[in-house]
């Protein structure tokens, strides 16, 4: 077992004030191409494999039965504000399907977007379940859930929507899929290492050069991300900004606890980081020095310095600090 490797700092001042530990896959279709601490460590993917979940629900033909364009797949695959926009095609999709937010298993979720938030206090509303950031991926089951015609707990480890995505992590990984934990919208979250998930990036990288059914499928799916980078986040997230700077070269997740993961298509390649302590600012910060590396992005890009070496200011506005990659990272 190899020891994580510094992939951030944050300095204030001349006092380097905080260090960021992490691994780092880039991989190909043969394996692993370059490594930045363990490949071997074992992570809980979270939200960033949600493009895995949301494949069979395209394979299925469930999709194309339910008549989902782009935008709705990418929002299969969000981890999203809840800005007017997500709310309301979350509604309007579960409207299709014949069902209201009440079929929902995800929880209801203060919305991260202050318009909509400051919406729901004006009218004395709680939040539901449309605004759960994961409201999407879970109408994504429903709809899945519907065109196998079983039952309503999706959920359910024993379900037939869970027994297809277990099946698929376990083929797109190479992991046995037979440890998982619950995930913060109540989905199992199967866990694998670093360079399994970053060797199921590079199948979806590398999907376009075969025929099969789920290849196709995933292809599918990466270009709605892409397509549509502001369904799968939101305005300023770090997934919608460095997929719109990005310019359809690359497809992003973010996933709790300081994972990040990447599918570049034009180079065949797939990216897995996790921040051993879990930092979302260290994630971003490494996932865009990759992007950088890879020559997807231009160091001096604008969204680029956002989330590779953003200032800090304190509440006066005074810059004390910034982020930026450790030395050698990403080699």
């Amino acid at each position: 077992m190899k020891d994580p490797l510094p992939i951030a700092e944050i300095w204030r001042g001349d006092v380097l004030e905080s260090l960021h530990l992490g691994h780092v896959v880039i991989a190909d279709s043969t394996g692993h191409r370059h490594v930045w601490g363990d490949p071997d460590a074992l992570i809980l993917p979270r939200s960033s494999y949600k493009m895995i979940q949301a494949l069979p629900l395209v394979a299925s033909g469930a999709a194309d039965a339910a008549g989902l364009g782009r935008a709705r797949l990418a929002l299969a695959c969000a981890s999203h504000k809840a800005e007017a926009r997500h709310v309301e095609t979350v509604s309007a999709w579960l409207g299709d399907l014949g069902l209201d937010e009440t079929a929902l298993r995800c929880g209801p979720q203060p919305p991260r977007d202050q318009h909509e938030r400051d919406r729901l206090i004006r009218a004395d509303l709680p939040p539901d379940q449309t605004h759960n950031n994961c409201s999407g991926k879970h109408t994504g089951f429903l709809t899945l859930a519907k065109h196998l015609r079983a039952g309503p707990e999706y959920l359910d480890i024993d379900h037939p929507v869970q027994r297809d995505v277990r099946a698929v992590f376990s083929e797109l990984t190479g992991s046995d899929a037979n440890r998982w934990s619950v995930d913060g919208c109540s989905a199992p979250n199967f866990a694998c290492s670093i360079a399994e998930l970053a060797r199921a990036m590079a199948w979806f990288a590398t999907a376009g050069t075969r025929g099969d059914r789920l290849s196709r499928s995933a292809v599918r799916v990466a270009e709605a991300m892409m397509a549509h980078p502001e369904m799968v986040a939101g305005e300023t997230r770090a997934c919608t900004e460095l997929m719109r700077a990005a310019a359809g070269q690359v497809a992003l997740k973010t996933g709790a606890e300081g994972v990040f993961v990447a599918i570049l298509p034009g180079q065949g390649l797939g990216v897995a980081v996790k921040a051993v302590d879990g930092a979302t600012r260290a994630a971003e910060c490494a996932v865009t020095a990759v992007l950088v590396h890879l020559g997807v992005l231009a160091a001096d890009h604008p969204t680029a310095r956002r989330f590779m070496s953003p200032r800090v200011t304190n509440w006066r506005g005074i810059e004390t600090g910034w982020i930026q990659p450790a030395p050698g990272f990403p080699g």
